[in-house]
């Protein structure tokens, strides 16, 4: 395993992280300052300084990406499903405009809450069938662009409205179904805050593969937990054992940005300076 201890040379911020103390180009521009080398960007965030705009920052400071955020939502009834292709196109552009090595994909829940206007559904399997016909059918536009697709399994509490896919299996079972060459086209991103809770997912690390480990996202669990979307924990301060997480995708061959990912009330009220400042120190300490 990687000593991190020494320097924060393979640091990324997400940055959702610090969303509301400043806009992407001060974000990029606060992270340039420490040194920080790659950053990974929400769309959102993106569209509100320009995509021309966006790129031109990341050029200048000389940051890498680690990721882009997000690809995806792709449960909807079939009144939106050319909106929900083409919108995902779109997030395809961009990230290769921006240089990223991957798209991270929430894929969505049912699909009243992933594409709003959808007629309502609880059919949990017929959403699972969409994600998969959705990235089929978006798989040559990402390999066109030489954008891989990351798959990003998230907590089951988000089953219904943000992705069906809540396991690091179900998300492996993909890639299986529409990569069985393992061409690097389709990944996963794994995500301590998600993963962490499933006894299966050291076997499924272990299935991942070099090709198919496309990103790292680092935070911690907390608890009580105040807020079931906006109350992650800064690493070291919950109850997830980040280093073996870490050691686990690392001897698959992981050897890319370890990415910080925080959505976090109490962290948004803190200043920039004291939030970066402080990912780096627990980046160094505690991952």
């Amino acid at each position: 395993m990687r000593d991190l201890s020494k320097d924060h040379h393979w640091l990324s911020i997400n940055t959702a992280t610090v969303r509301q103390q400043a806009d992407f180009v001060g974000i990029v521009e606060a992270c340039a300052r420490r040194g920080i080398r790659a950053v990974s960007p929400w769309r959102d965030q993106v569209a509100h300084v320009g995509l021309d705009r966006a790129v031109k920052a990341v050029r200048d400071a000389g940051l890498q990406l680690s990721g882009y955020c997000r690809g995806g939502m792709y449960t909807c009834d079939a009144a939106h499903k050319q909106e929900m292709l083409d919108d995902n196109r779109r997030a395809i552009d961009e990230a290769a405009a921006l240089g990223a090595p991957c798209l991270v994909l929430v894929v969505g829940g049912l699909p009243q809450f992933s594409r709003p206007g959808s007629q309502p559904s609880k059919d949990i399997r017929a959403a699972h069938a969409q994600v998969t016909d959705a990235i089929g059918q978006l798989l040559n536009d990402a390999k066109a662009a030489k954008v891989p697709l990351a798959v990003e399994p998230l907590h089951p509490m988000y089953a219904a409205d943000r992705a069906c896919v809540n396991t690091l299996r179900q998300a492996l079972d993909i890639c299986d179904v529409l990569d069985p060459a393992r061409s690097g086209a389709l990944g996963v991103a794994i995500d301590t805050f998600h993963v962490w809770w499933d006894a299966d997912v050291w076997e499924q690390i272990d299935r991942v593969g070099k090709e198919r480990m496309l990103a790292f996202h680092v935070c911690d669990w907390l608890v009580p937990m105040k807020d079931m979307l906006l109350d992650r924990g800064m690493m070291g301060d919950g109850v997830i054992d980040i280093p073996a997480y870490r050691r686990a995708v690392e001897a698959q061959g992981y050897k890319g940005f370890v990415e910080v990912e925080l959505l976090s009330n109490d962290w948004w009220s803190r200043p920039l300076d004291e939030v970066l400042d402080t990912c780096i120190a627990r980046y160094q300490t505690v991952v």
